[in-house]
């Protein structure tokens, strides 16, 4: 066979793979020899390209082969890089306004495994009694080996009312179980809370959506009114989300111009910097951050923040360590590219990705013994997201629950709210004045 011989519309395609990977990469500034280079290895790819459109056994469409090629590229950078054809691409763009179709589950991959980050509180997910940490080890009859995020979201997700299973790999446990969920729109309500006893007042953050700031700043703005002296702000199993609502969160609890998260990456215009900038203030309000391997990106952030100006008591467990940064860069054809650009930093210079935030006090939560498994019909029976809730603890499948999750604001049963109570009884006492009031009383007055 001779050498192959490229069509029109695979030149045309090769100089402008060859553009644009300069205008990405810099690479015009470098004379020549970048252009040469880039060249010479995309020649190979077009050798290819060539030869399958010619000589594979079936027709395939020019614009499939170019996706999966774009796919494969982007697969050797990071879990978190991906390209999205037309229709992920929109369902990405509803996911940050709070609604959309599906389970209620961040996932991503870690040490090359599906991974769940976090259920979203109140969902399919949530009552199923998914853990962070668990590995979605297959989706219905697909193995999610080599999966990327994109694709098992589109197998995840569907029309409410739908099931889908999936197969769980839980540490502690040896074999994989199955649980069923039936998807339905998810509607999350990012800010709880709730008045505790004693003054002190408990938010919880779900998730960090296009209105999360605004949510917060109304419900802690009522809770100083209803007389608040203290705050518990529970980020736990809080997945993260929009960049710009973990700087509006921090920047309550700042003093103006204090630096909240920065990031670093190749190109000097990923060099950024947020500071915080609230009108809205409790900067010397006491206050606890309750964290957990389900804390994630913006939860690392905030907690991240609270950490180094030593603004809140950090208390948990280590959270997940995602810590970069995805641009969205729509494209021509109604497709989406997510690419990681950069990394977070907190604001003495930490870097969040893989390592995540370390509690300035460690308060694991203990897990019910998983009971034995029964015989009999019930032994073969996977979980589902609609049997009683009563069941969920130690239930049939010995499935464990992470302790005070579901019920809001519990210290009855939940440890680590017990403990963030307990330090801020204390940090009141060690801040009483002379004439029996505290600093933070006269700071919220």
């Amino acid at each position: 066979m001779g050498p192959a011989r490229h069509p029109g519309w695979l030149k045309g395609l090769l100089i402008g793979l060859v553009l644009g990977a300069l205008i990405l990469t810099g690479g015009v500034q470098h004379g020549t020899t970048a252009i040469e280079d880039t060249y010479e290895n995309l020649k190979v790819f077009t050798e290819i390209l060539s030869l399958v459109q010619s000589h594979y056994v079936d027709e395939i469409k020019s614009k499939e082969l170019m996706h999966g090629a774009v796919k494969g590229m982007l697969e050797t950078l990071d879990p978190h890089s991906s390209f999205m054809p037309p229709e992920a691409f929109r369902e990405m763009q509803v996911e940050t306004q709070g609604a959309f179709g599906g389970l209620g589950i961040e996932i991503t991959v870690k040490d090359r495994m599906l991974t769940v980050v976090a259920p979203i509180e109140g969902t399919p997910a949530d009552r199923a009694d998914l853990h962070a940490g668990d590995r979605i080890v297959r989706i219905e009859q697909d193995l999610t080996k080599d999966m990327t995020l994109m694709e098992a979201v589109r197998k995840l997700r569907g029309p409410k009312g739908t099931k889908v299973t999936i197969s769980i790999l839980r540490e502690g446990r040896s074999d994989p179980f199955e649980v069923t969920l039936v998807r339905e729109i998810i509607e999350v309500k990012s800010v709880r809370s709730k008045a505790l006893a004693d003054g002190i007042f408990y938010a919880r953050v779900a998730s960090f959506q296009e209105r999360t700031g605004k949510d917060l700043e109304r419900v802690l703005e009522q809770g100083v009114q209803g007389g608040a002296t203290a705050l518990i702000l529970d980020l736990r199993n809080d997945p993260g989300g929009l960049l710009s609502q973990a700087v509006a969160v921090s920047s309550m609890f700042l003093e103006k111009g204090q630096l909240v998260v920065y990031t670093q990456g190749r190109q000097k215009s990923q060099d950024m910097r947020f500071t915080a900038d609230s009108a809205f203030s409790l900067a010397t309000l006491p206050m606890v951050v309750l964290v957990n391997g389900g804390s994630a990106s913006a939860s690392e952030i905030v907690a991240g923040a609270m950490q180094d100006w030593k603004r809140a008591v950090i208390l948990g467990t280590k959270t997940f360590g995602k810590g970069s940064v995805q641009t969205v860069i729509p494209l021509s054809d109604g497709s989406g590219l997510r690419l990681t650009t950069a990394k977070y930093f907190t604001p003495k210079g930490r870097s969040i990705h893989n390592l995540g935030i370390v509690p300035d006090i460690v308060v694991e939560i203990p897990r019910p013994e998983a009971v034995a498994k029964p015989q009999g019909a019930d032994a073969r029976r996977p979980a589902t997201a609609d049997r009683p809730r009563e069941q969920k603890i130690g239930d049939q499948e010995g499935q464990e629950v992470e302790i005070g999750r579901r019920d809001l604001a519990d210290p009855a049963k939940d440890l680590q709210l017990q403990r963030a109570i307990e330090i801020l009884k204390a940090t009141r006492i060690l801040e009483k004045k002379p004439d029996g009031k505290s600093e933070a009383t006269a700071a919220a007055k």
